[in-house]
């Protein structure tokens, strides 16, 4: 916007407010283009906005607007417009004569409440679509209004872009000036011929971020509520209104064309467009962006020392750059699928001149391909045939693999599916930035064909040469050929591409040659021809080349896939693979599986975030979806060595071949893991039971610490949680005292959760620690008046369910020591935080000097297999063996001893438990350096990899911010980065990765963390 300056100060503003109104108001200056505008407030509240019109102005003009804003009120009561105050008169529009002879025109509006779009961050798929709903609510109710003075020229005109054609030279700098003369072009061929067809109607016509109002409330993410400024509307084509507003909202955004999608999603939702109206927006989407880059040339030349019109436009000419690459038939078709169309509307057409003339479609390989010779591999991001790991860059084991299977089938052809999401492509060149972070591409639309090096390739339909390209090493295709096909009765062409080809199998092809059906077109590359890969054909039909030239992508993006297989139909239409030779598919959609979960799961089992991830695979500390998308998981400790760790896995696979018994048989395992577990303990620690949960484990050690005690009450820490069976719930605080809790039973007694951020001894207070445990004191001295004495304290050694709550120095050793002068066992609960998370030691309950009389596992301890153990003194295990069996299937069985064996090889041989510290101290610092910039963040805590980030609305009172904790973690996982939350206020940010995580993974959490708090839904 132009800053104008002002013919009225601010005191003359407030006087005229009352000379017209008759209200006492204060006046205050806002920007504006062409009026003067500025913020009036009454002395009883009331907020205005005093517009000022200049002397150029018409009232006709002004009645436009205020016709339109009546009419819509009534149309629209819920949308959020300004309404027009009357004069004194009565009058909507007033007079004002200057001594120069010329008048003015000021009227008087309600204020809005609200945010503008432009102060809104993120704009979030959701908020952009509410923005095309909303114009598309407007225009549908506009196409019942007229009004004479609509029917102007306006130099905002979309329609009339090629208006300031004339004007290009204002654009000093050659490149720009001819980005503009190609934009033109593509307007003058795509646009023009077609805007007189169009539908025409009144639109708002200046629907940028800084007229657009948004939501300003905290109840619900923003979304769009009302427009402000019609000062620009006109009578044109009813599409530019959409135009004008994808323009603006693809400023300032990595992926603008997904951006536009949305927005264009949500108008053709409330007011449907036409295929003629879709086929002309991205032109005009364009031309929209010219007009201002043009218009701010003009203007910066009038007013050479006005430096904010060069910062205004830097939006405009970079998105232009950014769309300068794009192909103008991928923006249309990206908009068709927004509105549920087939993106490519002529590949239906190809499809079925194909499948009925399938006569004319000719061998593309040799032998022909059948059941007996072909087999069809399944690369897809879950396949058991990948092995467990991800890292694909040795393309040579890969391609070993896959020729093994097929010699080990006796087939001569291996067949990688079409529509096929992989994990194989993990180069750099498969990265796809967009403004969620970092997705990859991993959807396969071609066919490939696995034969040995040299196997001809034969033309299988006749046609000409399109492209030839030898890109000997290209990461994506190598040598590539495409031929052009034509369909005479339909008028139209495609093409089918041939990739991974011998470089010498190319020479004497040209661009333009005739094709015959049949020929011998090239044979399959080699390896260092094609990037490494082993050697196949990569076969593609392509029902539009989008101007490519011969290049053209074999592997797209899961967020564009509709679009990129409308475009790339099946190529099993001309290579004729047998149906027999695919097998059934496994996967089912996300919405089928949550059906099915919703009627045969129970409902109180919980999904994590807003939009459910589908997960199919795991690797180290990442986790895929069935799309291929991967995420950085920081918030699983079950895969405490990292997902599918191959030595764990192994370890499991070899063992479970041989045998897998319980424990009333010998067999070394169940000893050997003993062995070593009892090393990783104090050594009055040596007796273990095996189980198969830490559930398990802690209801156990109850029985254990009972039997040795002959007491039945237990001490519990305040907001604990234990596990999951009936007596573990009803010594879980977080449970009993939750949602559907009944409250402690009376052998239960809670302390205090010694928290030094919200507790009762808060910060650096001396002997904290002493001081909280206390409170165990005192609960023993009420159970002794009643002649009872404690049977056990179980703690976690660091508060969980707390909120990763770290206890202070002291406490356990203050704690243990009246537990034991009482007659009872302390149990340390190292279900979530043993096995070398805590960083500077292997067990959590070691960083307060302490020995525990049981220590219990679980989740860690197998990687993510189910295994718990329970570890104990002689003397206690002797007072349990009382008579009774203890005995249990599954426990201590010899594949959950050898996959326990394999996790302690794992710690020790990649120096994991150094990792967390040195990783864990490094996210702190970053974590608390956030802290230092966000006043959201309350505190931050930890020990090696067990993390928490407590968020609060005010840093004195502590009030918890929940709503905003829940936010971020769903917005990181946007990111592609998996938190949670946690605490009993549910406002504390859970950070417990498997503990391969490390300094790089760091970094890119807290920067997204750090992109995230300043979003507008965080702000306090």
């Amino acid at each position: 916007m132009e800053l104008i300056t002002p013919v009225f100060s601010e005191q003359e503003a407030g006087a005229l407010v009352s000379q017209l109104y008759g209200l006492e108001a204060s006046a205050r200056l806002l920007p504006g283009e062409r009026d003067q505008n500025f913020y009036v407030q009454t002395r009883q509240g009331k907020t205005f906005v005093l517009k000022i019109a200049p002397a150029s102005e018409t009232y006709d003009t002004l009645d436009l607007q205020n016709q339109t804003l009546h009419y819509l009120s009534t149309q629209l009561p819920e949308l959020a417009l300004p309404r027009v105050h009357p004069t004194r008169d009565g009058d909507f529009i007033a007079s004002l004569s200057h001594a120069s002879g010329t008048q003015s025109f000021v009227r008087l509006l309600t204020y809005i409440p609200s945010k503008l779009l432009a102060q809104t961050r993120p704009h979030t798929p959701e908020l952009l679509h509410s923005l095309g709903h909303t114009l598309g609510r407007l225009d549908r109710a506009l196409f019942n209004f007229s009004h004479p003075a609509a029917q102007r020229v306006h130099k905002w005109d979309v329609s009339r872009a090629d208006q300031l054609y004339d004007d290009i030279h204002y654009i000093a700098q050659p490149g720009r000036r001819k980005l503009i003369e190609e934009l033109y072009r593509q307007f003058e061929q795509r646009a023009i011929p077609y805007l007189p067809e169009l539908r025409r109607s009144i639109i708002h016509a200046d629907a940028n971020d800084y007229n657009v109002l948004v939501d300003a409330t905290r109840t619900e993410l923003p979304r769009v509520i009302g427009l402000i400024d019609f000062g620009d509307m006109l009578y044109t084509n009813t599409i530019n209104e959409l135009a004008i507003a994808a323009a603006y909202a693809m400023l300032d955004k990595v992926d603008p064309l997904a951006s536009a999608r949305h927005v264009v999603s949500g108008y053709h939702q409330a007011l449907p467009l036409t295929e003629a109206e879709l086929e002309v927006l991205y032109p005009l989407i364009c031309a929209r962006l010219c007009i201002s880059a043009i218009n701010a040339a003009r203007q910066q030349a009038d007013q050479p020392h006005n430096s904010y019109l060069q910062i205004s436009t830097q939006p405009v000419w970079a998105l232009l750059e950014q769309l300068a690459p794009l192909s103008a038939q991928l923006a249309h078709y990206t908009f068709r699928q927004a509105c549920a169309l087939p993106a490519c509307p002529h590949t239906a057409t190809v499809v079925d001149w194909l499948t009925h003339n399938s006569q004319q479609i000719g061998r593309l390989v040799e032998p022909e391909m059948t059941v007996d010779n072909t087999l069809v591999f399944d690369l897809s991001i879950d396949s058991l045939e990948l092995g467990n790991v991800t890292d694909f860059s040795d393309t040579e084991e890969f391609g070993r693999r896959l020729f093994a299977r097929m010699k080990a089938a006796n087939a001569a052809i291996g067949i990688g599916k079409y529509n096929e999401a992989r994990p194989i492509y993990t180069a750099p060149m498969f990265d796809c930035p967009t403004d969620n972070g970092l997705e990859q591409r991993t959807i396969h639309v071609g066919l490939d064909i696995f034969m040995e090096a040299g196997t001809p390739i034969f033309a299988p339909l006749a046609g000409t040469v399109h492209s030839v390209k030898n890109n000997v090493g290209d990461k994506d295709y190598g040598p590539t050929i495409v031929l052009q096909h034509s369909i005479p009765e339909a008028e139209l062409t495609f093409y089918t591409l041939y990739g991974h080809l011998s470089t010498d199998s190319l020479a004497g092809l040209q661009e333009g040659m005739p094709i015959k059906r049949g020929t011998l077109l090239a044979r399959i590359g080699k390896e260092h021809e094609n990037g490494g890969w082993p050697p196949h054909l990569h076969f593609q039909i392509i029902s539009d080349m989008l101007g490519k030239g011969g290049e053209f992508p074999g592997v797209i993006n899961p967020s564009e896939r509709e679009v990129w297989l409308s475009i790339s139909p099946d190529p099993n239409l001309i290579a004729g693979i047998p149906a027999a030779c695919f097998p059934k598919e496994r996967s089912i959609s996300d919405e089928r599986i949550l059906a099915i979960r919703q009627k045969h799961i129970g409902s109180n089992l919980s999904i994590s975030y807003h939009q459910p991830l589908h997960i199919v695979r795991g690797y180290r500390q990442y986790l895929y979806t069935d799309t291929g998308r991967h995420y950085l998981d920081a918030v699983n400790n079950v895969a405490h060595v990292g997902h599918n760790h191959p030595h764990v896995v192994q370890a499991g696979q070899r063992q479970m071949a041989i045998l897998n018994t319980n424990t009333r048989y010998l067999h070394e395992n169940l000893v050997r893991y003993a062995e070593r577990l009892c090393a990783m303990l104090p050594p009055e620690l040596s007796v273990c039971y095996f189980v198969c949960s830490g559930s398990e484990a802690n209801e156990l050690a109850l029985r254990l610490a009972r039997a040795h005690s002959r007491q039945k009450d237990i001490i519990v820490v305040d907001t604990a949680y234990h596990g999951n069976t009936t007596t573990l719930i009803d010594i879980s605080p977080y449970k009993f005292d939750g949602p559907g809790g009944t409250g402690a039973p009376p052998y239960v007694h809670v302390v205090p959760l010694p928290d030094s951020y919200r507790g009762l001894y808060r910060g650096n207070q001396p002997q904290a620690g002493e001081r909280y445990a206390r409170h165990i004191a005192e609960v023993i001295a009420r159970m002794q008046q009643q002649e009872k004495g404690p049977a056990a304290f179980i703690c976690e050694s660091i508060g969980g369910c707390a909120g990763q709550v770290v206890l202070p120095e002291g406490y356990l050793q203050a704690a243990y020591q009246h537990v034991r002068q009482a007659g009872g066992v302390c149990i340390a609960d190292e279900v979530q935080t043993g096995f070398g998370r805590a960083g500077s030691h292997f067990w959590a309950f070691e960083t307060q000097g302490v020995v525990p009389d049981i220590v219990t596992m679980g989740k860690p301890i197998g990687n993510g297999h189910p295994l718990g153990a329970v570890v104990t003194t002689q003397e206690i295990a002797a007072t349990f063996d009382n008579g009774m069996e203890y005995f249990n299937t599954f426990g201590g069985n010899p594949v959950s001893c050898a996959i326990g064996m394999a996790v302690l090889d794992v710690i020790e041989q990649e120096q994991l438990q150094e990792n967390a510290r040195k990783t864990g101290a490094y996210l702190l610092q970053g974590l608390r350096e956030l802290q230092g910039r966000h006043p959201l963040i309350g505190d931050v805590r930890g020990l090696g990899l067990f993390i928490g980030v407590e968020l609060v609305l005010n840093r004195e009172t502590l009030e918890p911010a929940a709503e905003q904790a829940a936010y971020i973690a769903n917005r990181m996982r946007d990111h592609g980065i998996l938190i949670s939350t946690d605490g009993p206020l549910h406002n504390a940010l859970k950070i417990k990765p498997p503990i391969v995580f490390d300094e790089a993974n760091a970094d890119l959490l807290i920067a997204a963390l750090d992109k995230i708090l300043g979003e507008d839904f965080v702000q306090v």
